[in-house]
């Protein structure tokens, strides 16, 4: 059982048992573990103590991170910019395909793809000539649903395995910020209509740590009544944590549903909690 499985476990049970407020020993051993080394775990893993761990799981705190998000993208608006780069560091070039590229498939491409570890479990990861092109949560025990919906998304490129350069490329894309512009540069190239487009970018400016809901992105895009369609797009994200879909929750403060699980949406919001003293992710539009 590796870390993220751990820090999932307790997840899971705090769920079922949050009204008990279990104590540090009580999760120590329901995962295992000495209650000295699950306190290192979650030093090492959140930054953060297990009690201020468990605070970045509430309601409350959730609510308030909502608010935060709301201002974020006011900031953004009133501002008019296109991106968010002008509010905080560059680090990612986010190119959208041409209607004319929508239709190639990735012909005459090779897509060097393979599966590393994150800190939230294993993922899959696929970098194209233009720009890191899929990243997915693997699900599965062998990885093979999600290497056949990578290849189902590219379908004429050539598709070359290689975990080493994956891992390489899954720990620049999870560097935990330490200092305002320690963060790497990245590129990214996404498929999506027009409208989903809009929406993956309007995501991009959401700062790490806070949070935005569904009708206040569809706002953001002039589309008020389109919350439903916002959701949608969110759930089609191609790029797993680059594009920040885990951001979004209801209105009332509820996590609520994620592509790749509710229980890995609830520790990346927190992980990305605790670091919010640290420098956020800023996006390039192309």
């Amino acid at each position: 059982m590796n870390d993220y499985e751990r820090i999932a476990l307790v997840i899971r049970y705090l769920d079922e048992r949050h009204t008990e407020q279990p104590d540090l020993a009580t999760l120590a051993e329901y995962v295992g573990v000495s209650q000295s080394h699950f306190h290192r775990l979650f030093s090492a893993w959140a930054a953060i103590t297990p009690k201020d761990f468990l605070q970045c799981l509430t309601l409350s705190h959730a609510k308030e991170l909502l608010r935060e998000g709301k201002s974020v993208l006011d900031v953004a608006l009133i501002s008019g910019l296109s991106g968010p780069g002008r509010l905080h560091d560059l680090c990612v070039t986010l190119e959208a395909a041409s209607p004319g590229e929508l239709k190639f498939g990735g012909e005459g491409w090779t897509i060097s793809a393979g599966f590393a570890d994150s800190p939230f479990g294993k993922c899959l990861v696929g970098e194209s000539p233009r720009g890191i092109c899929h990243l997915s949560f693997v699900e599965s025990e062998d990885g093979r649903p999600e290497w056949e919906e990578l290849q189902e998304n590219w379908p004429q490129a050539r598709l070359h395995r290689d975990d080493s350069a994956a891992s390489r490329l899954a720990e620049r894309v999870f560097k935990r910020p330490v200092r305002s512009n320690s963060r790497p540069a990245l590129r990214a190239f996404v498929q999506g209509t027009a409208f989903q487009v809009r929406v993956w970018r309007a995501l991009l400016q959401v700062q790490p740590g806070t949070l935005v809901s569904y009708r206040r992105l569809a706002a953001a895009l002039d589309q008020p009544g389109a919350a439903r369609a916002v959701g949608t797009a969110v759930g089609q994200n191609p790029l797993a944590f680059l594009i920040p879909c885990h951001r979004v929750i209801r209105e009332t403060g509820v996590i609520g549903d994620y592509r790749w699980g509710r229980v890995r949406k609830r520790a990346i919001l927190a992980w990305e909690s605790s670091s919010r003293s640290a420098a956020g992710t800023g996006i390039k539009h192309v």
